[in-house]
């Protein structure tokens, strides 16, 4: 997969302050691999030896509650670190990732990026604004379920699938997800998300082709109460 100096994709995360010979090093030890659509990268409760560089494609990152229903806290990205908790903490991780199409993604040992870690204070800073950022998300997500209905946390992750992850040639949103997942997106039963979709539907809002889900009115969709 070419080595990290080189390569284009450590601009979008913390890696990008690392000096060259920190990413030649590192570049020496990494393992790129291949993740199939529906495996899993690491489980809840795993302990994390490093971390993840997802140079392609698309993840989810769920937690289980008490009732057994996955609750998805985020999606990660092609340019997105996976276990960056792991460098600061010896915890194991809070959450499970199961990739959400064909992945490539770089393991770099903890091991080896923990001296770079204390060393490097300008790469040190990028990694807690990374964190800082994930806890802002999180505390968006803990007022969203408290404040607004099922229609509009429905409407804002179509709007966000939309706007961070485009479109198909044909107008449907580039990521095929299930009921089920845009269930665990928002946090309520399937069935609430399929009679919310249905209803969409119905408004001219969206329309769908096999399983996948065409926005035909986003500005109806931000305003949807």
């Amino acid at each position: 997969m070419g080595k990290c100096e080189q390569c284009i994709v450590k601009q979008f995360n913390s890696l990008k302050a690392l000096t060259k010979d920190e990413l030649v090093r590192i570049s020496s030890c990494k393992t790129s691999m291949i993740i199939k659509k529906g495996d899993v990268i690491f489980e809840e409760g795993e302990t994390l030896n490093g971390v993840y560089c997802v140079k392609d494609g698309i993840c989810k990152l769920s937690k289980l509650s008490a009732n057994g229903k996955d609750q998805i806290v985020k999606m990660v990205v092609k340019g997105q670190l996976l276990g960056q908790r792991s460098l600061i903490s010896d915890e194991s991780s809070n959450l499970q990732a199961v990739a959400l199409n064909d992945m490539e993604v770089c393991f770099i040992p903890k091991s080896e990026i923990i001296n770079d870690l204390q060393s490097n204070s300008k790469f040190s800073f990028e990694v807690l604004k990374e964190m800082a950022h994930d806890l802002k998300e999180a505390d968006d997500v803990i007022v969203n379920m408290a404040q607004k209905s099922v229609r509009q946390r429905l409407a804002e992750a179509l709007v966000y699938i939309h706007d961070s992850f485009g479109t198909n040639p044909d107008g449907t949103l580039s990521i095929l997800l299930s009921r089920e997942d845009f269930a665990n997106i928002v946090g309520t039963a399937t069935e609430s998300a399929i009679r919310v979709l249905s209803q969409f539907k119905k408004e001219g809002l969206i329309a769908t082709v096999g399983k996948q889900i065409k926005i035909e009115n986003i500005d109806a969709l931000k305003r949807v109460e």
